[in-house]
């Protein structure tokens, strides 16, 4: 099952690919070089809404959350969005931007374990 956007959500992701913040450069170029030769998407439209990474074949989103998804009803919005994604099979990591910039060896280790661990293939 393809989880495809909407068309609005489509040229939004176009516009969030040519705008990414630091946090998401950095974890962008780790992931699409990584040695299990996963694919993943980068601003990836998905119903209404834009996964800052998503990797198909794993059924796996990747949200980098910087400091605005701490305030006002945004916690609200993004529990919304990550119980539309588990609806359609798909599993949310996600990851604050700090931890990517300071930790990036062990958010993509993580990330890996799981996207491997969702396809059935050995871990390690």
């Amino acid at each position: 099952m393809r989880l495809a956007g909407s068309e609005s959500s489509q040229r939004n992701a176009k516009r969030l690919r040519k705008a990414m913040t630091p946090p998401e450069i950095a974890l962008w170029l780790a992931l699409r070089s990584n040695e299990a030769g996963l694919r993943f998407r980068r601003q990836y439209a998905a119903g209404r809404y834009v996964l800052d990474f998503y990797c198909a074949p794993a059924r796996l989103a990747v949200e980098i959350d910087g400091e605005a998804h701490n305030r006002g009803d945004r916690p609200q919005r993004d529990g919304v969005r990550d119980a539309w994604l588990a609806g359609q099979g798909t599993q949310v990591l996600r990851y604050a931007a700090g931890d990517v910039l300071t930790n990036l060896d062990g958010v993509v280790r993580d990330i890996m374990t799981t996207a491997l661990a969702r396809m059935g293939r050995p871990v390690g």
